[in-house]
């Protein structure tokens, strides 16, 4: 199996909700939808967001969830002015969960959790590189941390 992912795919307990989350306080665009599922062109791969009894239904598991779901969705930048301009447009419209914060390694985080409790990241962490589209190609060593 190669090591890469197609579609990161969140079971939404509203579907219209988080597609209105998603697309009006985000301004992210769909690239297919229907009733049941909605699909996001990133960098690479597909997010898409759909009915979360539906596709527990498919799996055949329960779709009782609850809480921290131990994955947070990581949107790395370049800089820190990018991760604080990203703050000041969201930090009205979103939950934040975690004011921008400088941790002892380097960088600027920021999280905030969408309206089912999905965590994003907002990072400039020195030891991601990125493309000039912003796509992660690399880590840099950690081991001395």
């Amino acid at each position: 199996m190669e090591q890469r992912i197609s579609v990161l795919t969140i079971g939404a307990d509203d579907l219209n909700a988080m597609k209105n989350f998603y697309g009006q306080v985000l301004g992210w665009t769909t690239v297919a939808e229907n009733k049941d599922i909605a699909f996001y062109k990133l960098n690479g791969f597909l997010l898409s967001i759909c009915d979360r009894k539906m596709l527990a239904d498919f799996i055949g598991v329960d779709h009782n969830g609850q809480g921290f779901r131990s994955v947070t969705i990581g949107y790395n930048v370049d800089s820190k002015e990018e991760v604080l301009e990203l703050y000041n447009q969201l930090k009205d419209k979103v939950k934040i969960l975690k004011e921008p914060t400088e941790p002892p390694f380097g960088g600027l985080f920021f999280y905030f959790a969408d309206i089912e409790g999905n965590i994003i990241e907002v990072a400039q962490n020195p030891f991601i590189t990125l493309d000039k589209d912003k796509n992660a190609t690399d880590h840099k060593p950690i081991d001395h941390l």
